[in-house]
């Protein structure tokens, strides 16, 4: 895929990206695909694939209460458990603003440690990490930021989040479907969103503006980026899923660059050509 070729303009030290298709074909890489990155909240969807598993584990489930009173795992999972960003502080009552939170992933972290009775680290590298093969990449205390891999390694997750083989196609659906709906936040580096959807983990693109992600996304799009400067989203419309990695924290560049990769990418499918 030529448009993989746009990420050498990017202002940043090293970065690679590949492409994967409804099937789990890579389509196309640049880059280094076998170096490790820092993930930051890219790190949230594996902790979130986990929770799901947890779920169907029968661990917790949805409405299983957690975080601060009132608020469930499923309220964890959308941001919408009213905890502040980076405190263990609650802004609102569950379930009445987006408001989205690292914290919450701690305390969703401890929650299924608590159910479990696994580390949390240990329960992610044994429930996702392990059986999709992804060798290269790390399992720590931090759920919302501290992970980190490889493209090569995010090539088998993108394949699972589009054919998924740890948990049933209708989790996953529930998952990348927006809870709470209406719900209006502020999208970090993005400003306030009107409304902020969200599903269990997974950030939706919808009618956002702006967005990290391109003007021909379809609304269903959906995945997360990482203030590291990396991103992964699906867009189930396209059948396809991109993930980038770089070492120069998210800002004005990305804002920038993301977008017209992104329309680049799908533009360039073999079914747009």
């Amino acid at each position: 895929m030529d448009s993989l070729r746009l990420i050498e303009q990017w202002p940043v030290p090293h970065a690679a990206t590949a492409v994967v298709g409804a099937d789990g074909t890579v389509l196309g890489t640049h880059g280094d695909t076998t170096r490790v990155f820092p993930l930051a909240s890219v790190t949230k969807l594996l902790t979130a694939y986990a929770a799901l598993i947890a779920v169907e584990e029968g661990v917790v489930d949805l409405e299983t209460p957690a975080g601060p009173d009132g608020a469930t795992i499923r309220h964890l999972l959308a941001h919408t458990a009213g905890l502040a960003f980076n405190e263990h502080k609650v802004q609102a009552p569950p379930g009445q603003r987006r408001l989205y939170s690292s914290s919450g992933f701690e305390q969703l972290a401890d929650a299924l440690t608590e159910h479990s009775g696994i580390p949390f680290p240990q329960y992610l590298s044994e429930g996702v990490l392990q059986p999709l093969g992804m060798t290269n990449t790390t399992s720590t205390d931090s759920p919302g930021a501290g992970s980190a891999s490889t493209v090569d390694d995010l090539v088998r997750f993108a394949a699972e989040l589009q054919s998924p083989t740890l948990i049933a196609r209708s989790t996953l659906d529930e998952a990348t479907s927006v809870q709470f709906p209406g719900l209006n936040g502020v999208l970090p580096g993005l400003g306030h969103q009107k409304p902020n959807d969200w599903g269990l983990g997974f950030e939706i693109r919808d009618g956002k503006s702006p967005h990290w992600t391109g003007a021909h996304s379809s609304p269903r799009t959906f995945g997360h980026f990482g203030q590291s400067g990396t991103f992964l989203w699906v867009d189930p419309d396209a059948g396809v899923a991109c993930i980038a990695l770089t070492d120069r924290d998210f800002g004005p560049w990305a804002v920038e660059a993301w977008p017209a990769f992104t329309d680049a990418v799908l533009d360039d499918l073999p079914t747009r050509s």
